[in-house]
């Protein structure tokens, strides 16, 4: 089946009937959720089906955002191959900072030094930096930018779904608006809280941390130099992110109760509080912007695909931020679902057939649960002030320290380059 061909088979006929009134609009693919893996998603199938494959992008944000995201991510190597192999990289790379080393501390709170236990370069074959730091909103920007330049894409905001229908041969979403689409497959990216997953009867494994994370960016006096910092304490981790320029980004997991606490005090105060667990190293500190936080909770989907049914990034996992691992998990899913959609258009076989969605959810479902599980685990072996757990654990980085093989293998599946890698992870076209 060819592109044309796919395209002309998704698009609604004139006899076609609808319960609800109002347009209705015909495309091979519907993605609902424009947040990081939606819009990825949209730039690589665009790619990957052509041109003459109609996408449906719709953003259920009316527009009106609350604040600015705050967030810095640190995008594997993977994620950066496939950023590149979208055209988004060049984008993104004056305001991305390499992380070329990182330093981790197990110490409690009121201990005025915090000794390095472990310190690892944070580099693959050739020198490639493992992991990258970028603002959330740049990352965005870029993503948008390569939505707008694709004519296959439609972007439809403000555009909130009531539910969707499947037959044999296609599935139709309901807009609140009175419009409904229809296409071989619909793709649930709309977050944690995925309407369209309960819609579809895909149950969830959750639990709660009662932990909230907290970011804020930091100016210092001193350079970074690619450094990024891993301070385990009792109430839980907090990341030093190097940003561009002499900037950092904190990700700061603490007790929920401490936290609010905390956030409730004014700059002056919350500084003296960041002052306690930041490295002295870099010098003095001051706030480059305003904070934020989230409640913070791990949970898995129990599938992750139905017949003309997918689900993408936090909609089918949302894990631990403590390795920084969630956008690349999303972006992940966004490479083995295009290669799969890919592949099974090129051979004509119908893209929303389960046959085929179950290829995809072999290859990322695995994945998603390790991840959580080992992030997890590692969440509750490093928050707590157990006496015997932290001399287990300084036994076990201090291990780790002398084997260098080892620690080159956790930074190249940290690089998201190990394993059943897809293409655009490895930088190459679908």
């Amino acid at each position: 089946m060819t592109p044309s061909m796919l395209a002309e088979s998704s698009m609604v006929r004139p006899d076609d009937k609808s319960t609800h009134r109002g347009e209705r609009e015909g495309y091979a693919v519907l993605i609902v959720g424009a947040g990081l893996t939606g819009l990825a998603l949209a730039c690589a199938l665009g790619d990957a089906l052509g041109e003459a494959t109609p996408i449906a992008l719709l953003d259920p944000e009316t527009g009106v955002r609350t604040g600015p995201d705050m967030r810095a991510l640190a995008l594997s190597a993977g994620s950066v191959h496939l950023l590149e192999a979208l055209g988004a990289w060049t984008i993104i790379a004056p305001h991305a900072q390499a992380v070329r080393q990182i330093d981790i501390t197990d110490s409690r709170l009121e201990d005025v030094l915090r000794p390095v236990l472990l310190s690892y370069d944070n580099t693959v074959a050739g020198g490639e930096p493992a992991a990258w730091i970028v603002e959330a909103n740049i990352l965005k920007a870029a993503l948008l930018a390569g939505v707008a330049r694709r004519p296959s894409i439609r972007l439809l905001r403000g555009q909130a779904s009531e539910g969707f229908q499947r037959t044999a041969h296609s599935v139709t979403l309901v807009l609140k608006q009175g419009t409904t689409l229809s296409g071989a497959i619909l793709v649930a990216a709309d977050g944690r809280r995925s309407p369209l997953r309960e819609a579809a009867g895909i149950g969830i494994v959750r639990w709660p941390y009662r932990q909230l994370g907290i970011v804020a960016t930091l100016r210092h006096e001193h350079p970074h130099a690619g450094r990024a910092v891993q301070n385990f304490l009792p109430a839980g981790p907090f990341a030093i992110l190097p940003l561009t320029g002499n900037r950092s980004s904190i990700t700061w997991t603490e007790e929920e109760s401490t936290a609010r606490a905390i956030l409730a005090l004014d700059d002056h105060g919350f500084l003296v509080e960041v002052e306690k667990r930041f490295d002295y190293r870099l010098g003095p500190i001051a706030l480059s912007g305003p904070r934020g936080a989230w409640p913070l909770d791990m949970h898995l989907a129990r599938a992750l695909v139905r017949q003309r049914f997918v689900l993408i990034g936090d909609a089918a996992h949302g894990v631990h931020p403590i390795a920084g691992q969630g956008v690349n998990l999303g972006l992940r899913d966004v490479a083995a679902l295009t290669e799969v959609l890919a592949d099974a258009a090129r051979l004509g076989l119908d893209i929303g057939a389960l046959s085929v969605l179950e290829r995809y959810e072999r290859w990322r479902r695995l994945d998603g649960a390790l991840a959580a599980g080992a992030f997890d685990a590692l969440n509750r072996l490093f928050s707590n002030d157990s006496t015997l757990l932290r001399t287990v654990r300084g036994l076990g980085l201090g291990v780790l320290e002398t084997m260098p093989a080892l620690k080159g293998w956790l930074v190249a599946e940290a690089a998201g380059l190990s394993g059943s890698v897809p293409k655009l992870l490895r930088g190459e076209r679908v």
